[in-house]
């Protein structure tokens, strides 16, 4: 025989299984990393003690302002994200949920991470100091570009790393600086012919490169509406394509001659 239940007990014992649920919920891990601003570079200057550009082979120029290369810190690859942590970082705009596959491999262990973003950013490296002598035509057999930034990994810095590289060489092409002597942030992908491509954490990228004083900040023209999205009062996007577009820019933004892209 089946006892009839009231409202309240059918509301209380169909409730049950959905505070379980949400309870367990909270305290599972769940699969997403979550990030924020994180340091910074002057790829013109030194990193940890050392010049983050080293050039054997050609004369190079004394430089001034500064080229800031951008990241984002993300919590770890075994680190526990709950629910909780999900819900403070989706409503606050210093910090992003991410997909924990799109910041890490899926599957790889941390030291597997630490030597795949080690490689990635040697690639980038390479790629980068090759896209600067093609454009600048310059023989990469007698020209020699040691790139150094410790604790950093990834190929995101390489537009920073190419520009940097002219900027030391050449600078606007005729005796200024590239910079104009302001801070320039930026990130973006590179490869040898000088394409740029787009990157993940633009948003948290901006807010880094505005507090360590920024005032321009080069992005892939593909992200520039995930970089206004959270754009920082006194940052100017300037999105860009290839190297020598980001030359170009740089130089019409210090001569005020030319045309300065805007998102």
């Amino acid at each position: 025989m089946l006892s009839r239940l009231t409202r309240p007990r059918a509301v209380a014992v169909c409730a049950l299984p959905v505070v379980a649920l949400l309870a367990t919920a909270a305290f599972a891990p769940l699969p997403f990393a979550v990030a924020q601003p994180g340091m910074t570079a002057n790829v013109l200057g030194d990193n940890n003690g050392d010049p983050v550009i080293t050039i054997t082979g050609a004369t190079t120029r004394e430089t001034r302002g500064e080229l800031r290369m951008t990241t984002i810190e993300a919590t770890g690859p075994d680190t526990h994200v709950s629910l909780g942590d999900v819900l403070d970082g989706w409503f606050r705009s210093d910090q992003a949920v991410m997909p924990r596959d799109s910041v890490y491999p899926s599957g790889d262990s941390t030291k597997e991470i630490e030597e795949h973003n080690a490689a990635e950013m040697k690639k980038s490296q390479d790629a980068a100091a090759e896209a600067a002598l093609n454009y600048l035509d310059e023989d990469s057999g007698k020209i020699k570009v040691s790139l150094k930034l410790s604790d950093v990994g990834g190929p995101s810095a390489g537009l920073l790393f190419s520009l940097g590289v002219v900027d030391k060489l050449d600078g606007d092409g005729k005796g200024g600086d590239l910079t104009g002597g302001r801070t320039i942030a930026g990130t973006g992908t590179i490869d040898a012919d000088g394409t740029v491509g787009a990157v993940g954490g633009v948003a948290l990228k901006t807010q880094a490169a505005r507090r360590d004083g920024a005032t321009v900040f080069l992005v892939p023209r593909a992200e520039c509406s995930d970089a206004e999205s959270e754009l920082p009062k006194g940052l100017r996007l300037i999105p860009v394509t290839s190297l020598k577009g980001a030359v170009g820019a740089l130089v019409a933004l210090e001569t005020g001659r030319g045309t300065v892209p805007n998102c």
